[in-house]
């Protein structure tokens, strides 16, 4: 593999998203899109719906105007770019009345992705075109994969396999024409859905005093006589001073202090966990502020359960081959010397140590602000990600014992080492982190007696509201919200087609939403950030 380095581009004008956070505009105040923007054309994004009927009974509605402008658009930006390798459709509905429109143009609605970054974004774009139907509202889709796409360059790989789309731009009957068309837009959608939805194993963190012992094992054996590896020169311990919870944070503090153990007397302590939880397949995501200072050596990492290791908890009873043959994937290192900069990668027996499968970014925020560290999973690569952004991608052309050891069960280690380069003045410093979750390939719905859904509920992770928007039209309904433990804790009846949940006073969690349409159930897993 080549090393490939990201370097994080932001924009005050662009859209923030999370990772598995929907993207979406009900133009009625529920949605997440702040920045369209109209080229050459009308727009009204607080319009009345002027026709309320069938399958849309919204009262508002986004009104496109193009009063004769051959290239008039509006469009948005996000930040950071989009992943079509797994996500790749987006929805809206749309009706354009015969009354008003001018000219012979085909009747259709064009939805283009750009990168916002080149001086003449449209010259890498990628589009789709749909026909639609005068006088009705209708649904329209774009599949990124599987529809008919057109590339300004033919040079320009498939959509699907491309992370530099930034920009949304819609279109209504074509461009390089001076006709007129009106047409409304609602409920635009994009379900960034990870192939990796069901949340299988995590840690929240929300007991203050010492760490969940049947989640996490403390890892304290030198594994190298009197030493770790990569020259750290602290001791490990499984005291509460190096690793602990407080307000819903897990601290891993690496110490100035004389400790000796083992008959060994180092200068330096902090803590090394490994998880009781191992797996294969599927997205880590670890949400964590990362120590600081030079000589800090922080590390969100993988190793395969396989592994022979002194100390490990895996080690006595899995363990039958040694490093790099168990495999490592890192999912963020950060070295103080490099304050900036944080890596992904990955060792195996063709390329360990100095190893040359990486990539990393430059964000300027990381020991000063949360940042979610993530990695996906499968049978055919490894996704690199820092708050969506990804960083390096392992998808070696010959899958082998050298090249993949990945086809097996791995865990994961958190821990804040100490290297020679740590400065005289050094007292402590801290790794905070939030959360570490565990999701697999497996359906989010619980099915009952439904084989398919009748709504969407989204978003999916929340922050304080859940909308649950039937796809047809209005329906009487009933939720009950329960806790993991089967308390409940909300019951809500409704009849609207979109019907937004308030849970801003919920803790950080899990949620069980129950929902009732007439004799029939399903019940969905809600991650409340």
């Amino acid at each position: 593999m080549n090393k490939i380095i990201l370097f994080s581009l932001f924009s005050i004008f662009s859209l923030t998203i999370s990772n598995a956070q929907t993207i979406s505009d009900d133009f009625e105040g529920n949605g997440n899109i702040l920045t369209w923007f109209a080229d050459n054309c009308g727009m009204d994004t607080n319009f009345v719906n002027p026709y309320q009927s069938g399958m849309n009974l919204s009262s508002k509605v986004m009104k496109y105007s193009d009063n004769g402008s051959p290239y008039g658009n509006v469009r948005f930006d996000i930040n950071p770019n989009f992943n079509l390798s797994s996500n790749n459709i987006f929805s809206l509905k749309i009706y354009v009345p015969s009354a008003g429109l001018t000219g012979n143009q085909n009747n259709q609605i064009s939805l283009k992705l750009q990168n916002n970054t080149l001086a003449e974004p449209w010259t890498t774009q990628c589009e789709i075109i749909k026909p639609i139907v005068l006088n009705q509202w209708q649904t329209v889709t774009f599949n990124f994969e599987t529809d008919a796409y057109i590339n300004l360059n033919s040079s320009s790989p498939a959509p699907n396999s491309r992370l530099d789309f930034n920009r949304v731009l819609l279109q209504i009957n074509g461009e390089n024409n001076t006709n007129l068309v009106t047409a409304y837009i609602d409920d635009f959608l994009y379900e960034n859905v990870n192939q990796f939805s069901n949340l299988v194993w995590s840690d929240e963190f929300s007991a203050n005093g010492a760490i969940n012992s049947l989640n996490w094992h403390h890892q304290t054996q030198l594994i190298a006589g009197s030493s770790w590896a990569n020259g750290e020169i602290q001791h490990y311990t499984n005291r509460q001073v190096n690793s602990f919870v407080s307000n819903g944070f897990l601290n891993i503090v690496a110490k100035k202090e004389t400790f000796t153990d083992q008959g060994q007397t180092k200068q330096y302590t902090s803590a090394r966990l490994n998880s009781k939880f191992a797996f294969k397949y599927g997205r880590v995501e670890v949400r964590a502020k990362l120590p600081a200072g030079a000589g800090t050596f922080p590390a969100i990492w993988m190793l395969g359960k396989n592994i022979i290791e002194p100390g490990g908890y895996w080690s006595t009873t899995n363990g039958t081959v040694n490093w790099p043959t168990c495999g490592e994937m890192d999912i963020m290192e950060h070295w103080g010397t490099n304050q900036n900069f944080v890596q992904s990668a990955t060792h195996t027996p063709s390329s360990f140590g100095n190893t040359v499968n990486l990539g990393g970014q430059i964000i300027s925020t990381v020991s000063s602000d949360f940042h979610i560290y993530a990695l996906e999973w499968n049978a055919q690569k490894l996704v690199f990600s820092v708050d969506n952004m990804v960083q390096f991608v392992y998808n070696p052309t010959v899958k082998n014992a050298s090249t993949w050891p990945f086809d097996a069960p791995q865990y994961i280690l958190l821990n804040a080492a100490i290297l020679p380069s740590i400065t005289n003045n050094f007292t402590q410093s801290t790794m905070e982190i939030d959360y570490v979750r565990v999701y697999q390939q497996s359906p989010l719905v619980i099915e009952n007696q439904m084989k398919s859904s009748v709504f969407q509920i989204y978003p999916n992770p929340t922050n304080d509201k859940i909308i649950i928007q039937f796809t047809d039209k209005q329906q009487n309904a009933k939720l009950k919200i329960s806790s993991v433990l089967g308390q409940e804790l909300k019951y809500l009846e409704f009849n609207q087609q979109k019907n937004p949940i308030d849970i801003s006073d919920f803790l950080k969690g899990i949620y069980l939403f129950e929902i009732q349409t007439g004799n029939n159930f399903e019940t969905f897993k809600i991650i409340k950030n």
